[in-house]
């Protein structure tokens, strides 16, 4: 489109505009969000152009997000993992498990500020609350979305909730939340396909560095670094 370097962001971002624009039209893009997501070599570096956000598997592009793994502690100790329930509005995954709290990262949009807005979009947490979330590392991987290529960056936080606190929808996202104890957060993951699919990577990761999968299950390795392709 622009060989030469030549052109702005803006101009990029402009002309790229339009064919989106023809695609959605024509019912290639559905679900659009009216959201800009940069293109950019990786996170960090400044965007060669923005693009919608519900095209960026169709054009193969890096799409960067956050995923909060919200949990309270027992008196035993052990810990439970609130799990959201997905609108069957959405235009994608509907009626799928989720993380309590989870989201696209936008253009101009740090993803600890990410992070405290969808909190407080999706799960009522207080702003106090949520910028007690924790960064703990990050997923990538390559799939296969609906014959497209999907390549995503999740930025993840562990935020340790109060017993007593209980989150609420609102922005009309989510149906309703659940809190689930390991044993059935598992058993979930490995015998069903009810978690929307990136959201079981990152509970797999978290079951990791809590100590919940060790290195003397089968495939624990594999495992491992097939979090990070």
């Amino acid at each position: 489109m622009d060989p030469d370097a030549a052109q702005t962001v803006e101009q990029r971002t402009e002309a790229a505009a339009g064919v989106t624009a023809a695609l959605r039209d024509a019912g290639v893009v559905t679900g659009w969000r009216d959201e800009l997501f940069p293109v950019k070599e990786s996170h960090g570096e400044p965007p060669v152009m923005l693009v919608e956000r519900a095209t960026a598997s169709l054009l193969g592009i890096r799409a960067y997000g956050v995923h909060v793994n919200g949990y309270t502690t027992a008196p035993d100790g052990t810990l439970r993992l609130w799990v959201a329930r997905r609108s069957m509005t959405k235009p994608t995954w509907p009626g799928k498990l989720d993380h309590l709290v989870a989201g696209g990262l936008p253009f101009g949009i740090a993803p600890g500020e990410c992070v405290v807005k969808e909190c407080g979009e999706e799960a009522s947490i207080p702003p106090e609350l949520a910028e007690t979330a924790k960064p703990v590392g990050v997923i990538t991987y390559n799939a296969n979305y609906l014959g497209c290529c999907k390549r995503d960056v999740l930025f993840c936080y562990d935020l340790e909730l109060p017993t007593d606190f209980d989150p609420v929808a609102a922005d009309g996202e989510v149906e309703s939340f659940e809190l689930f104890d390991i044993p059935r957060l598992m058993e979930t993951v490995s015998s069903t396909d009810e978690f929307k699919t990136n959201c079981a990577v990152v509970i797999i990761d978290f079951l990791v560095r809590h100590g919940y999968l060790s290195p003397e299950e089968p495939g624990y390795a594999a495992l491992v670094k097939s979090l990070r392709q």
